[in-house]
C-alpha cells in the first residue's frame, strides 16, 4: 500500500472519532443537565415551601403587632406615650406599696390596742368600711407624765362614755402618744399598759421613747394616725397644754375645703448653734451664717395638719429628715411643697389672765400655755385653774356643729 493510500484511510478515522466525541459530549451534557434539574427541584420546592412559611408567619406577627388601617401609613412610636404610661405605672406601684405600708402600720396598731384591751378602731373592726371622722387629736406624753395625764383627763379631755359619744357623734379621736421603752417589755412598759387598760385612751407607736427622738416620734405618730383614722385634720398637742374642743373644731372647719394646711401659731426662732443650750441645733451650719433665723414652722405645743400632709408624711417617712426640734421639723417637710401655713393666734394663748380676757370678748382660745415654761407651768396644779378660767364650757362641745 502506498504511502497516499494510508494517509486518507487515517484521514477518514480522524473525521470518524471526532464526529463521535462531538455526539458523546452532547448526549454527557445533556443527561448531565437532566439528572441536575431532576436533583435540585426538591430543593427548590423547599426553599419556596419554607419561605412562604415564613412569610405568613410575619405577615401574622406583623398583623398581631401592628395593625395596619387601610389608607393609613404605620407611625413611629410615640416616645413619649411610652414614658408617660410607664411613668404611671410606677406611681401606681408607689401608691400600693405606701398603702400596703399603711395597712400593715394600722394592722400593727390594731394588735397592740388588742393585746393592751384598749378599744380598736372601727376602721379596724369593719373590714373595707372607712368611717370619716373631723380631726385626730394626739397628745404627746412620756412614762414619766402620770400626773399630767389624770389632770387633762380631768378637764379638757373626755372620758368614758362621752369620749366613746365625742368619737360616734362629733368625729373626734383623742388619744394619748407614747412608744415603748428601751428595754421592751420592762416597769416602764407594763406600768403605760395597766394604765391603758383602765382607761383605753393611748395610742402605741412602734418607736422607742426619748427627748431625743420627738422628730421620729412627730412622723410615727402621724403615719400610724392616718393608717388608722380617716379625719380631715390631725392635731399633734403636748400633755401640758389646755385645749378647748370645740373652738378647735370649728376653727379647722373653715378651712376644710383646702387640701394642704398647715396650722398653728408660726415662729420664726433664732438657730442655736452653742452646745448645752435648750433648743440647741447641732446641724446649724445648714441654716447659713451665725445668728440666722429659721424658716417660718408652727410652734412645737400645738399644730394640725391636713390629711394630705399627713399622708405625705407616711408614704415619705423613710427619707424625711429629722432636726434635734421636732417642730423644725415638721416645717421642714413641708418646705418646696405647695402648701398654706395658716397663722392662727389663738392657738398659742397665754394661761389667764390673757386667755380669760380673751374668752370674756367673745374670742376663746383654742389653746393656752406659758411661753417660759413651753407649757402651763406647774401644770397639775395650774391646770384646772386654767380650764375653770378659759375653758368654753362643757355645752360648747355637744351643741358645735363640725
Amino acid at each position: 500500500m502506498s504511502w497516499k493510500s494510508r494517509g486518507v484511510e487515517t484521514s477518514a478515522k480522524s473525521v470518524v472519532s471526532k464526529k463521535w466525541t462531538l455526539l458523546i459530549c452532547i448526549g454527557c451534557f445533556c443527561a448531565g443537565m437532566l439528572f441536575s434539574d431532576r436533583m435540585s427541584m426538591p430543593e427548590i420546592k423547599g426553599i419556596s415551601r419554607a419561605t412562604e412559611v415564613e412569610d405568613e408567619n410575619l405577615k401574622l406577627v406583623s398583623e398581631g403587632c401592628a395593625p395596619q388601617t387601610k389608607g393609613v401609613k404605620n407611625e413611629p412610636k410615640d416616645i413619649m406615650g411610652e414614658v408617660s404610661r410607664t411613668h404611671h405605672a410606677i406611681q401606681t406601684l408607689d401608691k400600693t406599696i405606701s398603702n400596703l405600708e399603711m395597712e400593715l402600720a394600722a394592722a400593727r396598731a390594731a394588735q397592740e390596742s388588742i393585746l393592751n384591751g384598749s378599744p380598736v378602731s372601727d376602721n379596724v373592726k369593719i373590714a373595707g368600711v372607712k368611717r370619716k371622722y373631723l380631726m385626730v387629736i394626739g397628745i404627746n406624753t412620756a412614762f414619766s407624765s402620770r400626773k399630767r395625764r389624770d389632770s387633762v383627763r380631768a378637764t379638757w379631755m373626755p372620758q368614758g362614755d362621752k369620749r366613746k359619744k365625742l368619737e360616734e357623734e362629733k368625729g373626734i379621736i383623742i388619744r394619748f402618744v407614747i412608744g415603748h421603752s428601751a428595754t421592751a417589755g420592762g416597769i416602764l412598759d407594763r406600768a403605760i399598759e395597766a394604765e391603758d387598760k383602765k382607761h383605753g385612751d393611748f395610742l402605741r407607736l412602734e418607736h422607742v421613747e426619748g427627748y431625743l427622738e420627738l422628730s421620729a416620734k412627730t412622723k410615727i405618730y402621724f403615719a400610724t394616725a392616718v393608717a388608722l383614722w380617716d379625719a380631715d385634720f390631725y392635731v399633734k398637742v403636748d400633755d401640758d397644754v389646755h385645749v378647748n374642743i370645740a373652738t378647735l373644731g370649728t376653727t379647722l372647719v373653715r378651712h376644710r375645703s383646702k387640701s394642704r394646711i398647715y396650722v398653728g401659731c408660726m415662729k420664726s426662732g433664732p438657730v442655736l448653734a452653742q452646745k448645752g443650750v435648750r433648743y440647741h441645733e447641732p446641724e446649724y451650719w445648714k441654716f447659713g451664717e451665725e445668728g440666722n433665723k429659721y424658716f417660718r414652722h408652727a410652734t412645737g405645743q400645738l399644730y394640725a395638719i391636713s390629711n394630705d400632709l399627713a399622708t405625705y408624711i407616711s408614704i415619705n417617712q423613710h427619707v424625711l429628715h429629722k432636726y434635734a426640734n421636732e417642730d423644725v421639723s415638721l416645717g421642714s417637710w413641708f418646705i418646696g411643697l405647695d402648701v398654706e401655713h395658716i397663722d392662727d393666734r389663738r392657738l398659742c394663748c397665754g394661761t389667764p389672765p390673757d386667755c380669760e380676757w380673751k374668752a370674756q370678748a367673745g374670742n376663746i382660745c383654742v389653746a393656752s400655755f406659758d411661753w417660759s415654761c413651753s407649757g402651763i407651768c406647774k401644770t397639775v396644779e395650774r391646770i384646772k385653774e386654767v380650764h375653770r378660767r378659759c375653758g368654753e364650757g362643757e355645752n360648747a362641745l355637744w351643741s358645735a356643729e363640725f
